[in-house]
């Protein structure tokens, strides 16, 4: 029988007291020991106890591994889930499995992120904020890329870590399937398209790419379907300086050009029936200095989808939905020894129609599963959750960026509406519509095809 060290509520306190001491992750020794190699990532129970990923401990055996929990068993995980889960288990019928958690660290990046982090680690490349707030290397010079706090410890390292490179990789092509549902659980939307991300800065090859120095990342979304929004797309051009609101440009077919939308737009749904803005997404769909008086509202082990949930059973990768309620995806949610509960507000925005967001991150690679945004009355008003995975299992296995390891990307975004129950289904598709997903697409073709104006134009013709 094994003797348990340490009470359930060891690792929460231990939490509370890092932050407010300015230290960073890990409870039994700090997380950035053990950056020192890739052998000592794949062990986390070295920086934090069995119990704080232990849903057995967590909830007096009440809760196992492999359990269902609906609305019947709820009162034994409350404490473990954000008040979203809450709500929509009780009130709307979702019901979640437990899953194993996570306890290699490497599964949790995408491997170009991580290596690059290591050798930066390995050199005395170290992360700073300078005058501005942004985030340089020590020369002062911008970011060259991988993670730039490995060890955050505080909420604005946290929030960097998220805003710098949303997909841990320099190029991203997403094929995205997206099914809008109203409060009671009927179909209203259905649509297809592609989300595009290539770094401009902060990338695995520490350069500027084409020589854009003022900039961080371009990305578009282009829609295939439905008939309705055909052609319409919309590209974000981001600068470097995190105090910049991004160009935004929308090709709407109807009018047959290019025009440039307020920064307004990105409080509000680009297509009838969506849940999400653009502020929304990779809980940091705004940089970072448009938001301010970030701090650590909790931390504390949580259950949450930063790792698990690759449908590899699946040829597309599709995620299966609940039987009785298609709202939601039937999933499985695990412990995460460290959250921390990040609370911002939208400085940069004179007008915009929220009071604050609370995102919920996985301390150890600062990936979020939940991001809540508030209404001007202080309400909770939509939830932005997200699952991430690494695209392996067993002998199944989707090749990444680098062209060699697994992939490690988003699964799922399921957006709601916690006041009228509207929801956002997202999937994170092999295909839809004619559009693949590639982790390996040409960045060059990229940017000529999909990340400028007169691509947008090209695209809208097409």
């Amino acid at each position: 029988m094994r003797i348990r060290k340490y009470d359930v509520d060891y690792t929460r306190r231990r939490l509370m007291h890092n932050m407010a001491m300015g230290l960073g992750a890990g409870v039994l020794m700090p997380l950035d020991k053990l950056w020192a190699s890739e052998t000592g990532l794949q062990d986390l129970t070295k920086a934090y106890p069995d119990e704080a990923f232990s849903i057995e401990a967590q909830t007096k055996g009440k809760i196992k591994v492999g359990d269902v929990i609906d609305a019947n068993n709820l009162e034994h995980v409350e404490h473990l889930l954000s008040p979203t889960f809450i709500q929509q288990i009780r009130e709307d019928g979702r019901r979640i499995r437990i899953g194993k958690p996570e306890t290699d660290i490497t599964r949790m990046f995408t491997h170009q992120n991580l290596q690059k982090t290591l050798e930066n680690k390995s050199s005395g490349y170290e992360a700073k904020f300078d005058s501005t707030g942004n985030v340089v290397g020590p020369d002062g010079n911008p970011w060259q890329g991988g993670f730039p706090f490995p060890n955050p410890k505080n909420a604005e390292e946290i929030q960097a870590n998220a805003a710098l490179s949303w997909g841990r990789a320099d190029a991203n092509f997403y094929a995205v399937r997206q099914r809008d549902f109203d409060g009671d659980g009927s179909p209203q939307y259905a649509y297809d398209f592609a989300w595009v991300e290539l770094q401009m800065q902060a990338r695995m090859d520490g350069k500027a790419y084409r020589g854009h120095k003022d900039e961080i990342r371009r990305q578009t979304v282009y829609f295939e379907t439905s008939d309705e929004v055909k052609g319409t797309s919309f590209l974000s051009i981001w600068k470097y300086d995190q105090r910049e609101i991004p160009d935004l440009y929308g090709y709407l077919p109807q009018f047959r050009r290019v025009r440039q939308f307020p920064a307004n737009q990105r409080f509000e749904p680009l297509i009838p029936g969506a849940t999400w803005f653009l502020t929304d997404p990779w809980a940091a769909g705004d940089p970072m200095r448009t938001w301010g008086e970030y701090k650590i509202v909790e931390r504390k082990p949580m259950l949450g989808t930063t790792s698990g949930n690759f449908a590899s059973k699946n040829d597309n990768w599709e995620l299966p939905v609940q039987e009785d309620n298609e709202k939601y995806f039937d999933l499985e949610l695990s412990m995460i020894p460290d959250v921390a509960v990040v609370e911002s507000k939208p400085t940069g925005y004179p007008r915009a129609p929220v009071s604050k967001r609370h995102a919920y991150f996985d301390v150890r690679n600062s990936t979020y599963t939940s991001c809540i945004r508030f209404d001007l009355q202080g309400k909770p008003w939509v939830d932005f959750e997200s699952g991430f995975g690494y695209y392996q299992d067993g002998d199944r296995m989707v090749i990444g960026h680098d062209g060699k390891h697994p992939a490690w990307s988003w699964t799922y975004v399921m957006s709601y509406n916690l006041q009228n129950k509207r929801m956002s289904r997202i999937d994170h598709p092999r295909s839809a519509a004619g559009i693949r997903s590639d982790f390996q697409m040409d960045e060059d073709y990229m940017y000529d095809n999909y990340l400028t104006t007169s691509a947008q134009q090209a695209l809208g013709r097409v």
